[in-house]
């Protein structure tokens, strides 16, 4: 029994289609249906029926599928429950890596000057939508800081947990000025509308892989925009990483607007097409659990409410 098949399993039941969940899980469709047999032989018993479209949970798969969710969480929290801990009265923050950089700081920084200083711990980013998720769900953080979109869906309770949209960002397509595609003669800002309209070019792509956040948001993005041809160039699921290398001309790259805005006031990063339909808005939003928590945690529930209040009404 390996943990990845649990996870496989727990991502073909959200999806329903092998294709998709090999996707977010990152491994080809073959390797995935190869690990979802090595769990219904470790089981001895089929979990999901191949004669429909889409896939279907079996009785034995609908039987296994909590246990399975639970199985995860269990193991997750052990491992951080046997790791150094955290000093006391420190409150938890999960948060996705591009967050830490250029939201966390300021913002907590406004929260104390409303409500005094905040001992804080931030937990590291685990790449995947549903690891950073357990560290909320299996009680490792007391807050879960993340991105979102509606095309993005979260499995949580909402009679467990809570969420507020702090803030908002775009992610937009961007690429160093001098970059060029391979059959074009042009370089410039529009390299995604002469791909487009040219289907034999291919543009070198910076991608953040299929189990990420930004990966699954542009998944979507792309099946329903226009196809156009893309050579992934590099794979990294923090866009700090991808940054740096758009900025090398290594490629094209959806960017965290706030992340990348220095960049693109030096004219280092440009946009990569004129149409704004390649751009996607994003939420800030802040999880927790729904239930009473030790006082400093209320407390920044609270003045992270009445902050979001007081901008409302200004004018």
């Amino acid at each position: 029994m390996e943990i990845k098949w649990l996870e496989d399993f727990v991502t073909l039941a959200d999806t329903s289609s092998f294709s998709r969940a090999a996707e977010l899980r990152n491994v080809t469709q073959s390797a995935f249906s190869r690990r979802i047999k090595q769990l219904e032989g470790w089981l001895g018993a089929t979990l999901i029926s191949r004669a429909t479209m889409p896939a279907e949970l079996t009785p034995a798969g609908r039987s296994f599928l909590p246990v399975a969710q639970e199985a995860i969480r269990t193991f997750y929290a052990a491992r951080e429950a046997l790791r150094p801990s955290h000093a006391p009265g420190l409150i938890r923050f999960a948060a996705l890596h591009t967050l830490t950089v250029t939201f966390f700081p300021q913002w907590l920084k406004v929260l104390e000057t409303v409500g005094g200083a905040f001992s804080t711990s931030l937990l590291p980013d685990r790449g995947g939508i549903e690891a950073n998720l357990d560290t909320l769900i299996g009680d490792e953080a007391d807050f879960f800081l993340t991105y979102a979109h509606p095309e993005v869906p979260f499995h949580l309770d909402r009679g467990r947990f809570a969420s507020l949209t702090v803030a908002h960002d775009r992610l937009i397509p961007l690429a160093a000025p001098s970059l060029s595609v391979a059959g074009s003669e042009q370089p410039g800002l529009d390299l995604i509308d002469r791909a487009v309209a040219q289907p034999r070019l291919a543009i070198p792509f910076l991608s953040y892989g299929f189990n990420s956040f930004f990966g699954v948001a542009l998944s979507r993005l792309f099946l329903r925009r226009p196809p156009f041809r893309r050579r992934t160039m590099h794979e990294n699921t923090i866009s700090a990483g991808l940054m740096t290398m758009a900025v090398t001309g290594a490629g094209v790259c959806w960017l965290p607007e706030s992340l990348a805005r220095d960049e693109m006031e030096a004219g280092r990063l440009v946009p990569a097409s004129a149409d704004e339909g390649w751009n996607l808005d994003l939420e800030i939003r802040l999880y927790r659990h729904a239930g009473s928590r030790n006082a400093r945690v209320e407390d920044l529930w609270r003045i992270a409410g009445r902050v979001l209040e007081a901008s409302a009404v200004r004018p």
